[in-house]
């Protein structure tokens, strides 16, 4: 009876965490398909509301912008009021603005509701990380995280197909119609498979002077400057490559607006294969040593990058191929990293989670505005963007280990003295 107990128990944790991994994956894709599946309609809504392109544009910029805003709160108010509640409102005001869009008449009634899709587009990708670390622990919750990123992995590739779809068969709203559809069955899935990870009793106050202390105590910890660091320089150098895609595709490569997916499909595949192989080595290796690896495969990367632009001409596949072995060792590295800055605040994973993302979202974007530009015409030069950040991103492990190091050695010599 014991044996099948333990049985049961055992099939029904492995069912719930499958359940998790699909339903947090989700929420990752969320965003991507907001922009993806978006973009392609832009001439049609120029022509059916009277509005240039630059004042278009404000519609994603708005949305960008409400959504880094709220990163910032996401996760607090989920330390505070639970994981569960914070998704199910977020997915809920996705689904309304969605519809909203559908409906709007004019740009100024799009960009409201553009602006709130951005506010509420982030709940569940943020409160997911927290919820990976409240319910699983070491090996497992690496499994679990890799294995959501690979679900995001396929978001670029796919939201651009659904966007052409929509466009050669419907008006634009459809794009809105498919967005509100999307949320609603995560909506649906979240409120009868999604746990509520965080007990009342482990509940953080939403107290101005309370919640003054514990951004502080984020933004004191080098630690979690180092990681941050880490993880997003890591991520410049595949996203340098996303941000001047329309540079770097037509004028460097002389490819087609259609053949984009020459740079996407690859970029993200390696993002696929690198979260397979972190899962896979979840229990066999410890996290400090994942993340060399996936130094180590990046370095390589850089290597063949630079390699090939010195001396070769920009030929596809070869061209692309550095790239998707970058996204490799990236993906391989990130749920670790991941982990390991969420693992410093136990009381405020949500927190934690949401400072790293915006600090994510504050570097790409000066990326996307600065970087892409000035590098995206030359393959050398994005070689060289690269090997920047690669560079800074090792320098800021680096620079967290040595500081893990000493606060570990700071408490062993504490120790005899008590």
């Amino acid at each position: 009876m014991r044996a099948n107990d333990n049985g049961y128990s055992a099939n029904t944790k492995k069912a719930e965490v499958a359940w998790l991994t699909w339903l947090l994956g989700s929420y990752t894709m969320l965003g991507p398909f907001s922009i993806s599946t978006y973009m392609p309609f832009f001439p049609v809504l120029m022509v059916s509301l009277g509005v240039t392109q630059l004042e278009l544009q404000q519609t994603l910029s708005v949305y960008l912008a409400g959504f880094g805003l709220m990163m910032l709160l996401h996760g607090p108010l989920s330390d505070a009021f639970g994981r569960r509640p914070v998704v199910l409102i977020g997915l809920t005001v996705y689904l309304v603005a969605s519809i909203g869009g559908a409906l709007s008449t004019s740009l100024t009634f799009l960009i409201l509701f553009r602006l709130v899709q951005g506010l509420s587009v982030g709940a569940g990708s943020v409160v997911g990380r927290a919820v990976v670390r409240d319910r699983l622990e070491g090996p497992e919750a690496q499994r679990l995280l890799s294995h959501i990123t690979m679900i995001f992995g396929l978001a670029p590739a796919v939201a651009p197909i659904f966007g052409g779809w929509l466009h050669n068969w419907f008006p634009w709203q459809s794009v809105f119609f498919f967005m509100a559809a999307f949320s609603f069955l995560q909506l649906i899935a979240s409120y009868f498979y999604l746990p509520e990870s965080l007990p009342p009793a482990k509940r953080a106050s939403m107290r101005p002077a309370q919640l003054a202390r514990s951004y502080g105590s984020v933004l004191r910890s080098r630690s979690f400057w180092l990681l941050s660091l880490a993880l997003s320089s890591n991520f410049v150098g595949f996203f340098l490559y996303i941000s001047a895609a329309p540079i770097f595709v037509i004028q460097y490569l002389n490819l087609k607006q259609d053949q984009f997916g020459w740079l996407f499909i690859p970029a993200m595949s390696g993002v696929i294969f690198g979260a397979y192989l972190s899962g896979k080595l979840a229990g066999r290796s410890q996290p400090a040593s994942t993340v060399a690896y996936g130094f180590l495969v990046m370095a390589g990367a850089v290597v063949l990058n630079l390699s090939y632009n010195a001396f070769f001409p920009p030929v596809i596949p070869w061209v692309v191929l550095p790239l998707m072995l970058f996204t490799t060792g990236m993906s391989l590295a990130t749920p670790s990293i991941t982990l390991l800055t969420l693992d410093l605040f136990p009381k405020n994973r949500g927190m934690a989670a949401s400072m790293q993302g915006f600090v994510q979202i504050l570097i790409m974007t000066l990326v996307s505005g600065f970087a892409a530009p000035v590098l995206g015409a030359s393959g050398m030069k994005m070689a060289l963007g690269m090997l920047l950040s690669l560079a800074g991103g090792y320098v800021a492990w680096i620079g967290y280990l040595r500081c893990s190091s000493s606060s570990q050695a700071g408490v062993l010599e504490e120790q005899p003295r008590r």
